[in-house]
C-alpha cells in the first residue's frame, strides 16, 4: 500500500512539472555561452586560463575540420 501511494504521489509530481530543466537560461540573459566562457577565461578566477585554453583547442579543432572539408577531391 505503501510503495502504490509513493508510486502514484511520483507519477503526479512528474506529470504536473513543466519539463525545463535547472540549467535554463533566465529570461534576462542576453550573452551566449561562448560570450560567458570568454569573460570567464578573461577573469583572475583559479582555473579560468583552462577556459580560454580549451576555446583554443576547439576552434583549433573546428578550423582543421573546415579545411579538411572544403578539400576538392
Amino acid at each position: 500500500m505503501r510503495a502504490r501511494s509513493l508510486t502514484i504521489a511520483l507519477a503526479l509530481c512528474a506529470a504536473c512539472s513543466d519539463g525545463k530543466s535547472a540549467k535554463s537560461t533566465p529570461a534576462g540573459d542576453s550573452l551566449t555561452e561562448r560570450q560567458r566562457d570568454s569573460i570567464l577565461a578573461q577573469s583572475r578566477i583559479p582555473g579560468a586560463s583552462g577556459v580560454g585554453k580549451a576555446m583554443q583547442a576547439a576552434d583549433s579543432t573546428s578550423a582543421r575540420v573546415r579545411a579538411t572539408d572544403s578539400v576538392s577531391p
